[in-house]
């Protein structure tokens, strides 16, 4: 039987004192495409913080690809973020560095040292997300849909098993906020495992998979009215 890639289990997040979430549960399976919906300040930010352990666990338990969160150690924290990518809403790519240099950077800080194999895995992820821009440009001269898709390259240089993303189309018009959520399709039908916060329904709608509410301190799942109708 396949053990859950994300588990939660009665899991309590605080923000310094204030309580976020309450006693939630969580499986995400390999495969798995979710949205977390919610309110701002309802918390998903949180709960996407806390499976990239850069947030702690105040209670339950929790574990991401095998990595316990309640007892990860300062030195497995790089291991566990090899396996998950990061997107976010304002990309966070460096702007003094051109499109090579932030995804070496990146290949580099996760221990890659050989030039030609650093080399050979940029141009790999750049095809993969369709970036045919010049790799000595530099973010700012980039659209926002290619800025976007250079994160989404930057999250897949360790090919990880799942990719969490924090209102990926948050900056972007609705043609090109289509561009990424197909992007998002595609490595999901690739096998990685997606979660994504998001305000736009729209593209819930769009592009169904399963949904999970925050609200009221607790995260629940909600059925889609086009999955039903399926």
């Amino acid at each position: 039987m396949n053990e859950p890639i994300v588990y939660f289990n009665k899991v309590s997040i605080k923000n310094n004192d204030k309580v976020v979430f309450s006693n939630i549960d969580l499986k995400v399976m390999s495969g798995d495409f979710i949205f977390l919906i919610g309110k701002t300040g309802a918390g998903k930010s949180s709960l996407i913080k806390v499976i990239h352990a850069d947030k702690n666990i105040s209670e339950g338990l929790g574990s991401v690809l095998g990595f316990s969160l309640n007892k990860i150690r300062e030195r497995e924290i790089p291991l566990l973020r090899r396996k998950v990518g990061v997107v976010f809403q304002d990309f966070k790519l460096l702007d003094d560095r051109n499109i090579f240099e932030n995804l070496s950077f990146v290949l580099k800080s996760t221990g890659w040292k050989d030039k030609e194999m650093i080399s050979s895995r940029i141009n790999e992820v750049l095809n993969s997300v369709n970036v045919i821009e010049n790799p000595k440009k530099f973010p700012f001269e980039l659209s926002g849909g290619e800025q976007q898709r250079l994160a989404i390259a930057r999250a897949l240089l360790n090919k990880p098993k799942l990719i969490i993303a924090d209102e990926p189309t948050g900056n972007l018009d609705p043609e090109t906020s289509n561009e990424i959520m197909q992007l998002f399709k595609k490595l999901n039908s690739e096998g990685i495992s997606i979660i994504m916060a998001t305000h736009d329904y729209n593209m819930i709608m769009k592009f169904p998979g399963k949904i999970y509410r925050c609200e009221n301190k607790k995260l629940v799942e909600v059925i889609a009215k086009k999955q039903s109708d399926n």
